[in-house]
């Protein structure tokens, strides 16, 4: 079977939208499946509908560039599959995305990367590093080919788009951190003085660039590979970059009124949502679906489950779940209006009920530490003082993030080898996280309690200072032991 590409398009006759010329007008970092089925299906029916024109490159942030190398092969064509409920009605499209123009490594190709920053019509940056992608790190350098994290990258790439005298960008990312274009912002402040850039080059940062703090909403499980096969014998073609996502999107920028003007989702009929303040809509999302999928998954995962769908076929998981939403994380956001947040969470359990999507807890699972801290974490805090005692699941939550990553024997490949019912399990996190907690594997229940609550480089100071939280953490992971996940998801509900 032939790999997907246009001449493969072409013999098979397809006669949906293509784009084949076009100028690259967006830089991406990220080039993963989210992305993939979020921003570049924006940008490709923008380009049908709208008059977008525009392709996209895709940077790759770190790795080894195999999902990089694979994009070029398939002369950036994909196929992405929408599955889902729409009006009551089971839905199925199919969508080849044309909009990749390919992808550079900057590992490999620097001086290729760095080029893209004297191309004329590159307007926009769009990024997804993950929630540990924005950080700033003092050892990154001007003169790395190139930096090793991606704020460094883009203060580079920015210093050399500042000398080209060319316009700078609107800058989208979609980080799931509270206000990450504001963040991304600093990150880049914080390097022009760490560098001694010149004034002039700040100046140009703040003038003629645009951060924008995003939402981005879409369960996206990847490439499916259970039924990867006989879709591509469907589809007539090979395409290793398959991608299915949810029906439901919604991507929410804050910004001046002019990026509407440049960015024309609204044209084409798309959930893009422009607006002054992205703050109620990124709070409503990252606590309520976000925090439901990281409070759960790691739980429901060494309780036997794989994927999201049949967490919500089971009883206990499924009331562990809708508990911890309604009873733990709707009751702090009182700054949002009450019944749209009510019919957010009615919609949220629906849409992890998709019978169409395999959403694999093990994909979720990835960088969970920085996902809880990110996700889980500040209901905690706020519920608490709150309430002045400790919110039961979402604690639970935590002493099920330590038995998950304690169940790491040894590394492998960059991750820690985890065992569940005889069989092996990867665990993904950046690379000290795992070295850590390899470094506990032959600890109890307190020890290791407490020397990961009280890593502040994990976690800051405020969760090791919530009265009673270790205590009940130590206590949450003992029952997990004594009786097993599944069973304590169900006595601990009790408790609740």
């Amino acid at each position: 079977m032939e790999r997907l590409c246009y001449s493969t398009l072409e013999k098979s006759g397809y006669e949906g939208f293509l784009l084949k010329d076009a100028p690259v007008r967006v830089l991406q970092f990220g080039e993963g499946n989210f992305l993939r089925a979020f921003a570049d299906c924006f940008i490709d029916v923008m380009n049908e509908k709208a008059g977008f024109n525009g392709k996209v490159i895709t940077v790759t942030p770190r790795g080894s560039g195999r999902t990089c190398d694979t994009i070029n092969k398939q002369e950036g064509l994909y196929t992405l599959l929408i599955k889902g409920i729409e009006d009551g009605s089971a839905v199925t499209r199919e969508r080849v995305i044309s909009c990749v123009a390919g992808c550079v490594n900057p590992n490999r190709d620097h001086e290729e990367y760095m080029s893209y920053a004297s191309v004329p019509e590159l307007k926009f940056i769009i990024s997804n590093t993950t929630e540990a992608g924005i950080v700033y790190d003092p050892l990154c350098k001007n003169d790395d080919e190139p930096p090793s994290c991606f704020p460094a990258k883009l203060t580079k790439f920015l210093y050399a788009r500042y000398k080209t005298h060319l316009p700078g960008f609107i800058i989208l990312p979609c980080e799931l951190i509270d206000r990450n274009g504001d963040e991304l912002k600093k990150c880049v402040e914080r390097y022009i003085k760490l560098w001694e850039l010149p004034d002039d080059f700040a100046g140009w940062v703040k003038k003629e660039n645009v951060f924008c703090s995003t939402l981005v909403d879409r369960i996206v499980p990847g490439y499916p590979k259970a039924e990867a096969a006989a879709l591509c014998d469907g589809l007539g073609y090979a395409d290793e970059l398959l991608d299915m996502a949810e029906v439901f999107a919604e991507w929410v920028i804050e910004g001046p009124d002019h990026v509407r003007g440049a960015f024309p989702a609204d044209k084409a009929g798309l959930p893009v949502k422009f607006v002054r303040n992205v703050d109620p809509y990124k709070k409503r999302k990252v606590r309520i679906l976000n925090g439901a999928h990281t409070s759960m998954s790691l739980a429901a995962y060494l309780a036997g489950k794989d994927i999201v769908r049949d967490c919500m076929a089971d009883k206990v998981i499924c009331a562990f779940m809708n508990t911890a939403v309604n009873d733990e994380i709707i009751p702090v956001l009182r700054d949002l209006d009450g019944d749209e947040v009510r019919k957010f969470a009615d919609a949220v359990s629906s849409r992890f009920a998709n019978p169409f999507i395999d959403h694999e807890l093990l994909s979720i699972a990835l960088n969970s530490t920085s996902k809880w801290k990110a996700r889980v974490m500040p209901t905690v805090l706020e519920y608490h003082e709150l309430k002045k005692e400790l919110p039961v699941l979402l604690t639970f939550s935590f002493a099920a993030y330590l038995s998950f990553y304690h169940s790491g024997r040894e590394l492998k490949d960059g991750a820690l080898k985890g065992m569940r019912d005889g069989r092996e399990f990867l665990i993904k996190d950046d690379p000290w996280i795992l070295e850590e907690f390899l470094r506990l594997k032959d600890s109890d229940e307190r020890e290791l309690a407490e020397t990961i609550i009280n890593n502040e480089k994990m976690w800051g100071s405020r969760l090791k200072d919530i009265p009673g939280f270790t205590k009940t953490v130590i206590s949450d992971l003992k029952l997990i032991n004594d009786k097993g996940m599944h069973e304590a998801m169900k006595l601990i509900q009790r408790k609740a």
